[in-house]
């Protein structure tokens, strides 16, 4: 059986129930112009403790459908955002 995929990517939302977005951004080279080009990818992916917060750092893993959209779970949180940051940001 083929191993499922594994990605590493940042919250971007967790509103939603057992469910958080995840970023994932690759480098390509372009094609015609040789230079190194970002792409980025959401990604729906169950969370089943409600562990993660926008801004942390997830290892995501592929697994069978969830839901129309949901394929992949947190596999494990690599690194936590920063508290201090964004309560900085919000108020004064």
């Amino acid at each position: 059986m083929k191993r499922r995929q594994v990605k590493i990517g940042m919250v971007t939302s967790n509103k939603m129930q057992k469910t958080v977005v995840v970023m994932v951004d690759r480098q390509i080279i372009h094609p015609l112009y040789k230079r190194v080009v970002r792409r980025s990818r959401k990604f729906l992916v169950h969370d089943e403790s409600g562990q993660c917060q926008v801004g942390d750092w997830v290892r995501i893993q592929e697994t069978r459908p969830l839901s129309a959209r949901k394929r992949w779970r947190v596999a494990s949180v690599i690194a936590r955002a920063n508290p201090v940051a964004s309560k900085q940001e919000g108020g004064q």
